[in-house]
């Protein structure tokens, strides 16, 4: 009997050995898949922020034109008001000038209000 018991112990401490090289397999495969899976989603970042980097520079290349093409609307815009503002005083000047001396030359000499004797 005690070669029987010996004999199930063996067996047992045979197929712990064997489950404990599965379990030991198994997490070795586990380890590897998240180490694959990492990898891909790597290169799949890689790949989208190159591809949304592409893009960028497109639309740059595209609206970069457009900056050069306001500002040459409004260097117009700015000199047509010049113009106008230019075009008012010419216009205006004399009539202004002659009534700041209307105003300097019209003196009336009198007391202040608030003069007593």
């Amino acid at each position: 009997m005690a070669a029987q018991s010996s004999q199930g112990i063996s067996a047992l401490l045979d197929s712990e050995k064997e489950a404990s090289a599965i379990v030991q397999k198994a997490r070795e495969y586990r380890n590897q898949r998240i180490k694959d899976a990492r990898g891909e989603a790597s290169k799949e970042i890689d790949e989208l922020k190159a591809k949304k980097d592409a893009e960028f520079k497109e639309f740059e290349q595209q609206h970069s034109g457009d900056s050069s093409t306001s500002q040459g609307e409004v260097d117009k815009a700015t000199e047509e008001m010049l113009a106008k503002i230019n075009a008012s005083f010419d216009e205006n000047r004399e009539k202004v000038v002659a009534q700041l001396l209307d105003r300097v030359v019209q003196v009336k000499p009198e007391l202040h209000r608030n003069y007593a004797h």
